[in-house]
């Protein structure tokens, strides 16, 4: 669970309480002037007002955002900031790369054999967001034979708040996309792997949210621009799928939903359907009716045409929260008669990295197999 998770709140609250109930109940068994008592009382005053404390702090970092997860409170987000350079003109490019590395859990070094991953910054001139990015690149690119080939690409969303790194070093999009082309049973693919997190600790739910962050633009835009000025990707309608866990995968569902010219195929690992208002949101819509409508995709469905996209959406009949209403999405997918959709539905896993590792080969392959490479 994420440091701005409601549930987190709750449980500390309940903990405070049990320990406040604790401590009046065994006050008296502890009166004793020994040692042990002593410490017992001392120990219960401590443990009680610690997570009194907790809950309040918790209460106020989901009101006021202070941090965004447990790594950035614990001070392990590492990631220094980069100066990007607005020049005249934009010489400097709307993606600049600033180091590469080898892909995690693939033995070799050489890029023409295992791929490589870039850290990259995309500037949207559309959007005016940037947002630091990982590109995967698969051995194919690098390889002389496929040297005037473009290769189709996916754009790969974490959670909110998630890290684009843990798509690389968790989730292991890379070296999974590796071994399963290598095998062949997904086509070589360029993933781009970022958060969808663009304007943090805000939660903008990929919206364009009147007078803030445009965030769905800079998907639906500047992003594919950016990569496919930079690299060897198809220019075709028919190049570009999306896939996300949790928030992500709302995002990639709509994103197709929305914008089925860019995203021809959308994949929803344990996604959600339509767009939640909370601390962590804020306003998104500032009182438009039409951008909160669009924003669901219920209301999509039964309001307007029928996109021609594929959809993958994926849930567990025990586990996972969103079992019921991914049947009904199905459902109502499969009576537009014209936008196509599958599933990947487990017999238990919960909403976390295991359940999405299990998912992921699959998910690959199938995203693999709707998009072209030209």
């Amino acid at each position: 669970m994420g440091l701005t998770s409601k549930k987190v709140l709750v449980l500390a609250i309940l903990f405070a309480a049990l320990l406040f109930v604790a401590t009046v109940w065994l006050w008296p068994r502890l009166a004793r002037r020994n040692w042990r008592n002593v410490s017992g009382r001392v120990g219960l005053l401590l443990a009680t007002q610690f997570a009194l404390i907790a809950s309040l702090g918790i209460f106020a970092n989901q009101s006021f955002g202070f941090y965004a997860s447990w790594a950035d409170l614990f001070g392990q987000e590492t990631d220094q900031g980069i100066v990007v350079d607005h020049l005249a003109g934009g010489t400097g490019g709307p993606l600049q790369v600033y180091s590469t590395s080898r892909v995690p859990g693939v033995k070799g070094s050489l890029p023409q054999a295992v791929g490589q991953i870039q850290k990259v910054e995309i500037a949207g001139a559309t959007s005016h967001i940037n947002s630091q990015a990982y590109v995967y690149l698969p051995p194919e690119y690098f390889q002389h034979q496929y040297r005037k080939r473009t290769f189709p690409a996916a754009v790969v969303l974490t959670g909110y708040p998630g890290t684009a790194k843990a798509l690389v070093t968790k989730l292991q999009y890379p070296r999974v996309a590796q071994e399963e082309a290598k095998h062949g049973r997904m086509q070589p693919m360029i993933l781009v792997m970022l958060r969808p997190t663009l304007a943090p600790p805000r939660d903008t739910e990929c919206v364009d949210i009147p007078g803030g962050p445009q965030t769905e633009t800079f998907f639906a835009k500047d992003l594919p621009k950016a990569v496919t000025s930079h690299y060897r990707v198809g220019k075709q309608s028919g190049s570009w799928g999306i896939i996300g866990d949790s928030t992500g995968g709302y995002c990639a569902l709509k994103f197709a939903m929305h914008h089925p010219k860019v995203y021809v195929a959308g994949a929803g690992l344990s996604p959600y359907y339509h767009a939640p208002i909370d601390p962590t949101t804020g306003d998104l819509f500032q009182g438009n009716a039409l951008l909160k409508n669009r924003a669901s995709l219920w209301w999509l469905l039964k309001h307007e045409p029928a996109p021609d996209t594929s959809l993958l959406v994926t849930s567990s009949k025990v586990g996972e929260h969103n079992y019921k209403d991914t049947l009904k999405f199905i459902k109502a997918v499969q009576d537009t008669h014209l936008t196509r959709v599958s599933s990947i539905i487990l017999d238990s896993g919960g909403h976390n990295f295991n359940t999405w590792r299990r998912e992921l080969p699959a998910t690959l392959q199938w995203i693999s197999g709707r998009l072209s490479d030209r």
